[in-house]
């Protein structure tokens, strides 16, 4: 019995300091949730979503990012990042307007600005998710005129990773959000967008797949 018990004992152990390894290169699939206080439009996200969660899949290698999410609302999303260049390439496939791309470069002025708008503060409350220990940040965006409200849970056990959510934060983020929740309400609608890593896949990526060369067939956003 004592046997087992120390046994059982070193396997969660054995486990949970696998966990806490560095995660550098490898896949990670997230389950984004949308939900909103209006009663027909959560009806529409309901039925375009088939009851289901929206499925994200990010890529990294070292300070290299790409995350592809299919949403029925705005087709295929694609967004690629290079920490190291500061540069993030936002590819999109909608149905209503096609294949539209920006390529954005985040100067020192631009980050400037952004972390003006931008306040974060350390919170004090911690989740385990997938044997990371990760930390509460809740941070507050005005931009545009829209306030916006993120609770984050950050590991510093894999490397930050630029999306649309999280480019706005500049090198405020010091790690990557297992788990987020943004609030923000527009025209008078309150939407909560819920977004949770569920699955770390260590293995090879391809080089290729952080390409910032724009694909054949895609045309600039107007005002980018």
């Amino acid at each position: 019995m004592k046997k087992s018990l120390l046994l059982s004992l070193a396997l969660t152990f054995t486990l949970f300091a696998t966990a806490q390894e560095k995660f550098e290169e490898g896949k990670i699939t997230m389950s984004q949730t949308l939900a909103t206080d209006n009663a027909e439009m959560q009806g529409m996200l309901e039925q375009m979503m088939g009851g289901k969660a929206l499925e994200t899949t990010c890529y990294i290698k070292g300070n290299k990012s790409r995350t592809e999410i299919n949403n029925p609302m705005s087709g295929d999303i694609i967004t690629i990042s290079d920490m190291d260049k500061k540069q993030m390439l936002l590819l999109m496939d909608n149905p209503m307007v096609g294949k539209k791309y920006t390529l954005t470069s985040i100067s020192a002025e631009e980050e400037s600005i952004m972390k003006d708008n931008v306040t974060l503060v350390e919170g004090t409350e911690t989740k385990t998710i997938l044997g990371y220990k990760c930390k509460q940040q809740l941070v507050t965006i005005n931009q545009n005129g829209v306030k916006m409200e993120m609770e984050l849970f950050v590991t510093d056990k894999i490397v930050p990773v630029m999306s649309q959510q999280t480019s706005m934060l500049g090198d405020k983020l010091k790690g990557f959000a297992m788990y987020m929740v943004m609030k923000m309400n527009q025209q008078g609608m309150a939407m909560t967008i819920t977004t949770e890593v569920t699955k770390l896949e260590k293995e090879t990526v391809a080089d290729g797949k952080f390409s910032l060369t724009v694909p054949e067939g895609y045309s600039k956003i107007e005002g980018q």
